[in-house]
Parts: structure tokens; C-alpha cells; sequence
């Protein structure tokens, strides 16, 4: 006799219907913008704009007014104010890509879905982090209407420009504790002086932000001393802020030449190759707000997957779509090393 036919629990349907792979997709894709999300620094620090279709989007731009005194009876003409634009480009696909073989997923002791699915988020989002502090850093770079000229085919007349600092005077003082609050405060100063609104972050690079922490002396170090109003932690290791900003640490700030290529994967359309190039060899900080840089996002982050039958394997890609490139460049400072 025939035995009766069993309705299997499938577990990755979502209430019995569709895929059997449905929410393993899910979760494979949830664990990639989780892994996206932790190793992101720069995100969420500058602006960033979604658009639904096209190439690019344009930021506008707009000058200053100005204010006179009234002679009595005369006609009042209105000044003008000039407008501007930045335009930021989408890159091509970036892609993170794995396959995974049926036999190897049957065979397999331990789950490769949780770790394949960190290391597509962790490459997407390295990626896309030191793309941003590239383009952070090239905005500092542009310190008068001649290099913004070069840098954008034409300068807008009421932008105002900021100037970078060394770290002291000797190559040494680039890990002196000391040496980097001063920079700090130095830039800071010139963000008053230029009129530089908007919230400031300052983000260093391993070698320069444990130099806040180690210090000969906790006393003679302001930003830890809590006698005078100072916050970090040597023990546990924070340093929270200095003269009011944030301080941050992250190992994307670019510190090597780059101006022949990136160290990183470059996109393949010609007039977007070397978007991301430029000479950070003397780089040990960036302090900044949000409006220095921008990203368009045309496709977020998103994963796809495909069982293929002539493979007998399941292929998951990660991806997305975007473009980064500088708003203001006032907004943003380098710490330089001598």
C-alpha cells in the first residue's frame, strides 16, 4: 500500500506560497546591509540624495546678499544674487558577488550563507566609505578659485574657500597628541573666520587617534583631564571630542599617493575613472561637515539570487549604484603631516 502523501514544512516559504528560498533571500540580504551599516563611517556624515532614474543630480548652489543704505527718493533697484550648481554622477554597478555549489551548501558543517553575506556588505561598504573620504579629502584640497576652477571647468564667484594645517612642525608631531588638538583648534579657528556653519566631525586615521590616548600625562591633556572639563577615557580608550567636535577614528582615510590610481576598484566609464585619484600621502585628518561632500544613490544597496540549474549552484549578488563627489569645499579641512 501506498503510503500517503506529506506536506512538508518549507522553510524558507513566506506563509507556504512562493519560493522555497524566499526568506533565506531575506535574511541573507538583511545580514548584508547589517554588515553594510556597521562598517559605513562616512554615510551618514555628509549629504546624500536618492533619485529614481537618470545619471546624476545637481545641488544648487547660492551666493551672498548684500545690504546698502537708502538715499531718500530714490528708485530701490534689488541686487543680485548669483546661482550656482554642483552635479554629482552615479558610478557604474558595484557588485559583490558569490556562488555557492549545492554539493559544497549539502556537505557543509557550518552556515557560509552568514559569513558570505558579511564579507559582500563589508566590500561594498569599504568601498564606498573610502570613496567618500577620497572625495572629503580632495574638497580640502581645493583651497582657492584656481584650484576650484580646476577642479569644477569654472569657480562660482561668492564661494569662499579655507585653508589646511600641519600637524606641527617636524613629521614626528603627526602622533603627538598635543600637536594634533592644536590642529584641530587651528581648523576650527579658520571655520569661524570663513563662516562655516553645520555641525563639525573630525575623523582620524588608528595612529593619529590612539596619539590622543597616549599621552605622558592625562593632566597636561585637556581633552582627558575631567578637571577641566575634558570627556575621553584612556581606559577605555574613547576620545569623544575635542573643542566641541567629534572625534571619530576610521582606517578609510586615504594616506598613500594616489593621483595614477585608486587602491581600490575604479569605475569602468571613462569620464568617472579617475574620480576618486589624488595625492593623500601627507593625510592624517579630515575635519569637516555635512554639506563638504555628497552622494546620489540611484540603486541602494540590494542583493539578488539565482539557483542556476546548469551550475547546480546558487549565485547571490550585492549590490548597488552610486556616486560621490564635492559640494563645498570650505567645508572641509585636512590635517596634514610635514
Amino acid at each position: 500500500m501506498a503510503l500517503p502523501h506529506q506536506n512538508p514544512s518549507r522553510l524558507g516559504q513566506v506563509n507556504a506560497t512562493g519560493s522555497d528560498r524566499e526568506l533565506f533571500l531575506k535574511l541573507y540580504a538583511g545580514e548584508v546591509l547589517t554588515a553594510f551599516e556597521e562598517k559605513n563611517i562616512f554615510m551618514p556624515l555628509h549629504r546624500t540624495r536618492t533619485i529614481s532614474n537618470g545619471k546624476s543630480a545637481s545641488f544648487p548652489l547660492t551666493g551672498t546678499g548684500s545690504a546698502k543704505y537708502h538715499t531718500v527718493g530714490t528708485m530701490i533697484e534689488a541686487d543680485n544674487i548669483k546661482h550656482g550648481e554642483r552635479v554629482v554622477t552615479v558610478d557604474d554597478l558595484l557588485i559583490s558577488p558569490q556562488f555557492i555549489a549545492k554539493i559544497d551548501e549539502a556537505m557543509n558543517h557550518y552556515d557560509v550563507r552568514s559569513i558570505y553575506s558579511k564579507e559582500a556588505g563589508n566590500a561594498l561598504s569599504n568601498t564606498a566609505d573610502r570613496n567618500i573620504a577620497r572625495v572629503i579629502a580632495k574638497a580640502a584640497g581645493i583651497t582657492n578659485a584656481t584650484e576650484a576652477a580646476t577642479a569644477f571647468g569654472t569657480a562660482f564667484d561668492d564661494e569662499t574657500y579655507t585653508s589646511n594645517f600641519n600637524i606641527g612642525t617636524t613629521a614626528a608631531h603627526a602622533t603627538d597628541g598635543a600637536k594634533i588638538v592644536e590642529a584641530i583648534y587651528k581648523a576650527l579657528e579658520e571655520f569661524d573666520k570663513k563662516d562655516v556653519q553645520g555641525k563639525k566631525v573630525c575623523v582620524l586615521p588608528p595612529a593619529q587617534y590612539y596619539a590622543l590616548l597616549n599621552v605622558p600625562s592625562v593632566a597636561n591633556a585637556a581633552w582627558l583631564n575631567r578637571d577641566v572639563g575634558g570627556n575621553g577615557s584612556v581606559s577605555g580608550g574613547v576620545v569623544p571630542n575635542v573643542g566641541g567636535v567629534e572625534i571619530r577614528m576610521s582606517n578609510h582615510i586615504p594616506q598613500t599617493n594616489q593621483s595614477t590610481g585608486s587602491t581600490d576598484v575604479e569605475p569602468v566609464t571613462s569620464t568617472r575613472t579617475a574620480a576618486y585619484r589624488g595625492d593623500y600621502s601627507k593625510l592624517c585628518g579630515l575635519i569637516f561637515t555635512e554639506d563638504a561632500a555628497a552622494t546620489v544613490k540611484l540603486l541602494d544597496l540590494a542583493v539578488e539570487s539565482e539557483y542556476q540549474i546548469e551550475r547546480q549552484g546558487t549565485l547571490m549578488v550585492a549590490k548597488y549604484a552610486m556616486g560621490h563627489n564635492i559640494l563645498r569645499p570650505a567645508c572641509a579641512i585636512a590635517l596634514n603631516k610635514v
